[in-house]
């Protein structure tokens, strides 16, 4: 039976039309079509980064191009949806995020067929550019139309079904892409996104309500230097991590220092401007704050399975190729059955205490991972992915539920967008710092032609590390629950 509390959150389900408020039953139906076009949101973005990787070779040939070159296939997306999300999420504030999302979704479909239809290169690279930047606005605003849609006490099983369509475009990317690439060509691979594209805007259009700009700014008065100034800093950040294939030079260290000077300019520009992109005060929140440093450690460590395990299940265990790839997907399909339980757990126990559940976990697994394989070989590794990773959707489930639960209605856009940035920037990071790690730890610039005791030693080694930072995380978290607290009982908000 519908509570009172129930039926006011069915009002949110109305299409703008005129007439009563939809039946408890038309809601419940036009709330799950939601969380299925936000779903299909979410899975779409993650698949669009995996599914091109494993296209990269069959490109290479195709366009008789390089390595460096094909790889802006992937960087020219990751580029667009790091440098965006944020400005995304603020403009999905402004202008309304059911209407920013449709352009999204109209746009990453649209850009998706022309990535089918490049004929050179650089067509190719130009409209995976366009694809990363409809990929940000889906991305940036699927977290902050869950609070829209579901009532607050199931808000945390709502974000586990997110998590669990991101690890499915995870795992579904590499082995969907090989099947099309081997039957159909590599023009399939970016021709599939089109019709699901087409699904996901019909249910966007249908289902998800009408709302309306909750902040008062017209578009003219936008903050577009920091918005130019942060995007500056992050491009720059991206390319010092993921250029120079694992080899930091002299043109990673400017990148890296134009990051910074760009980041001291933005912070600057904030103070100055009467509508700053983003608000500086939001970090005073001690929730939001730790919620941010949080989800950039927990990244960086989780980046550290995908690139550290390849390496060492072929070296050390001997392994193919298949097997491989087989013993990787274990993580994204436990990730994938563990999403949703990790949610409902979130409702029923609080999100403030599976954070430090999942991070726990997580710390447990970490520290697996660095010594149960030298231990019990194979069958250690696997045991502990089945720690670390079911921590990791304890995590993801509670810390997106703590950090957006309360936020209010004129922020939940440019809020989700900075926390899919900190992830994002976490496995930026992730792929170069645990990749230099684990080098510098097995004795060798050539992973490659590292000897397997080598290799388990930078292993151990990594994965030490991996576990002090969740350590660190912990730490942080713990902090944050004082520090609300502390200003809860004197009567502080601590936003």
């Amino acid at each position: 039976m519908a509570t009172e509390a129930d039926n006011s959150s069915e009002e949110h389900f109305q299409t703008g039309k005129a007439g009563p408020a939809t039946t408890y039953a038309d809601a419940n139906s036009s709330r799950i079509g939601a969380l299925g076009a936000l779903s299909l949101s979410m899975l779409l973005s993650s698949l669009g980064t995996s599914i091109a990787n494993v296209a990269l070779p069959t490109l290479a040939t195709a366009f008789s191009a390089s390595f460096q070159h094909v790889q802006w296939i992937v960087l020219a997306y990751l580029l667009a949806i790091t440098t965006l999300i944020v400005s995304a999420g603020r403009l999905g504030d402004i202008l309304g995020r059911r209407r920013l999302l449709l352009g999204g979704l109209f746009l990453f479909t649209t850009a998706s067929a022309l990535c089918g239809v490049a004929s050179s290169l650089w067509e190719l690279i130009a409209a995976r550019a366009a694809q990363g930047v409809g990929a940000s606005i889906m991305m940036a605003l699927t977290m902050a139309f869950v609070i829209d849609t579901v009532p607050r006490e199931k808000t945390g099983s709502a974000m586990g079904l997110l998590g669990t369509m991101s690890a499915l475009g995870t795992t579904l990317g590499p082995s969907l892409g090989g099947v099309l690439i081997a039957g159909v060509g590599w023009r399939a691979v970016f021709f599939i996104n089109v019709p699901l594209g087409l699904v996901a805007l019909y249910l966007s259009w249908r289902r998800l309500r009408v709302d309306h700009c909750t902040v008062r700014i017209p578009v003219k008065r936008f903050d577009i230097l920091g918005t130019l100034l942060l995007g500056l800093a992050l491009a720059a950040y991206a390319l010092a991590m993921t250029m120079g294939r694992g080899h930091f030079g002299i043109l990673n260290l400017g990148l890296l220092l134009a990051a910074l000077g760009s980041v001291g300019c933005f912070v600057l520009a904030e103070t100055k401007v009467a509508t700053p992109l983003i608000s500086l005060g939001v970090f005073r929140n001690p929730v939001f704050s730790a919620g941010l440093a949080t989800n950039a450690l927990v990244a960086t460590v989780m980046m550290a399975t995908l690139v550290v395990g390849p390496f060492y299940l072929s070296r050390v265990f001997g392994l193919n190729e298949a097997l491989v790839g087989a013993v990787m997907s274990i993580g994204p399909i436990i990730s994938i059955v563990s999403g949703v339980p990790s949610g409902r757990l979130v409702d029923r126990m609080g999100a403030r205490v599976i954070v430090i559940v999942g991070l726990a976990l997580m710390m447990a697994g970490s520290l697996a991972l660095s010594l149960l394989p030298g231990l019990l070989g194979l069958a250690g590794y696997i045991v502990a992915l089945f720690i670390l990773t079911p921590g990791y959707q304890l995590f993801q489930a509670s810390n997106n539920t703590a950090a957006m639960r309360d936020v209010s209605v004129d922020q939940r856009g440019i809020m989700s967008g900075m926390l899919n940035l900190s992830r994002n920037l976490g496995l930026i990071t992730g792929a170069s710092l645990m990749g230099a790690v684990f080098a510098v730890a097995s004795g060798t610039s050539e992973i490659t032609q590292a000897a397997p005791q080598a290799v388990e030693g930078g292993m151990r080694m990594t994965f030490a590390v991996a576990t002090g930072l969740i350590a660190l995380a912990v730490a942080v978290a713990l902090a944050s629950v004082k520090r609300g607290s502390i200003a809860r009982a004197g009567g502080i908000n601590p936003t």
